[in-house]
Order: C-alpha cells, then sequence, then structure tokens
C-alpha cells in the first residue's frame, strides 16, 4: 500500500558516547575469570587463564570464587556506571560512602522504566517488590538468584568485598600491563570517535561491534561503547537507565599499531568459524531457517554440550545469533565475507 508522507519529521536514533577506563577492563576481567560457561571460548587460552590463577594470592582466589558464587561483578559494572571514575581510588571512596539503600539499588539490574518503583521498594528491603522483579526476570539465567542475593546480603559485607576484589584484581592484574592496556584503549577509543564523524550512529555501533544491529528503542536515547580486551571475542551487552552499554572487543590494530598488514580480529574470527565441518554443516542447516538446540543436535546426530559450543563459537565470530530461544543464522555477515577479505587484500 502507498503512504501519503504530510510531515517531515525523521525517525529518531541515539546517540553514541565512547568511554574507556582501565576500571572497566578490571571488573569485565572479574567477570571473564569467573564465567565458566564462556571462558573456554575466549581469546585468551586456558592454558593462559590457569596460568593467571596460579598467580594470584589466595585472598585474591578467595574473592574471585565468592564473586562466582553470588555474581559481584555485574554489582561492579552497575557502580561504575553511577559517575565517571578517574581512579581506582576514587572509586573504592565513592563505594565505601555509598549508604545502603543507595548500595543496593544501584546494584538491583535495571529492567525497565516501569519497574523503577519495584527496584526502589526492594532496595527497602519489600519483600513482595523484589519476588516481583525476580518474575519479571526470570529468563535469566542469574538475575533471580543475584536480586536475592543483593536484596538480603549483609551490606558492610558486601562493600568490603566489591572494594577487596576490584583492589586486588587491580594490583595484581591489571597495573602490571597498565601502559600497554591504557595505550590499546585509548588508541580503540579515538578509532570509535573519529569513525562516529563519517558514520551514523546505528552504523557506528554496528561497526564498533563488529556486526551487532541495534536498532532505537523507547526510552533509550544513548548508546555507550566502552573497549575492552579481556573478554574478546565477546561483546558483552549492559542496560543503565536509559542508556544500552556494549562492551566491545578492541580491534587488532588497536592492539598492534605498528603492524599495518594486520587483518581484521572479526574477519579472522569468522573464517575460524567456518573452518570446521561441524560447524560449516550447521551454517547450512540454519540458513533460511531458525533452528532450536534440540533441532540441530538431532540434524547433526551429535551431543548437545558439543553442539552448544561450536554455536558459542559461530555466535561469537557474528555469523550466528538467537532470537526467542534459536538459533538464526546471518546471511549477510556469511554472504559478505568475500568483500571483506577483499578489502584486506587490497588496502594499502
Amino acid at each position: 500500500m502507498d503512504v501519503l508522507h504530510m510531515t517531515s519529521r525523521k525517525r529518531e536514533t541515539y546517540e553514541v558516547r565512547v568511554e574507556a577506563s582501565l576500571l572497566w577492563e578490571c571488573a569485565l576481567g572479574i567477570a571473564a575469570i569467573t564465567n565458566t560457561r564462556l571462558i573456554d571460548t575466549l581469546e585468551k587460552t586456558n592454558a593462559s587463564w590457569e596460568k593467571l590463577k596460579k598467580s594470584l594470592t589466595g585472598s585474591l582466589i578467595q574473592g574471585l570464587e565468592y564473586v562466582e558464587k553470588h555474581n559481584t561483578w555485574k554489582s561492579l559494572l552497575l557502580l561504575l556506571h553511577q559517575r565517571e571514575f578517574g581512579t581506582l581510588q576514587e572509586f573504592i571512596t565513592y563505594l565505601d560512602e555509598l549508604d545502603d539503600e543507595e548500595l543496593k539499588y544501584y546494584c538491583i539490574p535495571y529492567i525497565g522504566l516501569k519497574f523503577q518503583e519495584l527496584r526502589k521498594l526492594a532496595s527497602k528491603g519489600d519483600v513482595t517488590s523484589r519476588n516481583k522483579l525476580k518474575e519479571q526476570t526470570d529468563d535469566n539465567p542469574y538475575y533471580p538468584g543475584y536480586i536475592e542475593f543483593i536484596c538480603t546480603t549483609n551490606v558492610h559485607n558486601l562493600k568490603k568485598h566489591l572494594m577487596s576484589v576490584m583492589t586486588s584484581w587491580y594490583e595484581e592484574v591489571i597495573r602490571p600491563e597498565q601502559e600497554t592496556l591504557t595505550g590499546i584503549l585509548k588508541r580503540d577509543r579515538q578509532s570509535k570517535v573519529e569513525m562516529s564523524e563519517k558514520l551514523n550512529p546505528e552504523a557506528l555501533v554496528e561497526w564498533a561491534t563488529g556486526g551487532i544491529t541495534y536498532l532505537p528503542e523507547p526510552a533509550v536515547h544513548t548508546v555507550l561503547l566502552i573497549p575492552q580486551s579481556i573478554y574478546r571475542p565477546w561483546n558483552i551487552e549492559g542496560d543503565v537507565e536509559g542508556v544500552k552499554v556494549f562492551y566491545y572487543p578492541v580491534a587488532n590494530e588497536s592492539i598492534y599499531p605498528d603492524d599495518k598488514n594486520m587483518p581484521s580480529y572479526f574477519l579472522v574470527q569468522k573464517h575460524k568459524a567456518l573452518g570446521d565441518e561441524a560447524r560449516l554443516r550447521m551454517v547450512k542447516f540454519l540458513k533460511g531457517s531458525e533452528r532450536t538446540l534440540q533441532e540441530i543436535t538431532n540434524e547433526l546426530d551429535m551431543g548437545k554440550s558439543t553442539v552448544h559450543h561450536h554455536l558459542k563459537i559461530l555466535r561469537s565470530a557474528r555469523l550466528v545469533e538467537t532470537r526467542d530461544g534459536k538459533y538464526h543464522l546471518k546471511e549477510n555477515a556469511v554472504q559478505s565475507l568475500s568483500n571483506e577479505l577483499n578489502h584486506y587484500l587490497t588496502e594499502e
């Protein structure tokens, strides 16, 4: 049906901000090492993770075990969004001075404007509101348990834990690499800022994240891009009031600025993901239709855990995505591979 346009109003979109800080890298490192479901898909090898664990002090190991049990890495990320922190000490001082209700409120995940009153009441100890928040997030694998923990835990002990694990990880893991990491994050942020002058906000987000299409949605006026190296190749998505957050993997060019022949990280990952017979079979099976994990498992006659592992690799390469519990092939990403390769080969 033809549409007669009688307005000059254009579709609204969001603005994009780019921030970089070693504090984000610190909190995300704590999240990564305690994420046993994803750690084997990260760029850092299992052997490297094991070596790192062996180098950590006993007190930090104990703190990380607490993080893994209660998902308090989420608390660190949410608290870091409350204001701009220049140093670790600024963040620690801020934490120390927060009152109990404020700390709980900030640590409870933001799940939408209409649930803000429930969030406030839950932070004040209202059991009904807490349970309603848990019901609203029961499709998330850890939110209900995390919300229960935040609302019922001893705040003094939580503060002590957060300050200890953040400080210890920073001193033992971040500080020895501080100069290198600072350079990587600054270079990557600058490249995104420069590209923001050439691309519209939606194209910029897709380019920075290696293929995530994020369309404008109500109540989200800003997309915050935060570069990180520890969680490569994954983008970590988050929500803060009015803001969609993507902690995106830094580009190869930011890590190796003097190597002019360095290929794009996602170009390498896509070819690696497709360089396996089982994953190629999955790609063909997914072409043209969405499939559940069980359907893929039945079709390929493989163990469910093996299929899930292969799908994680395809997802991390931005070739497959999930939608309503089903796996979907990003056909445009597959079709553009030859153009990406040709661009790399012909780039001066």
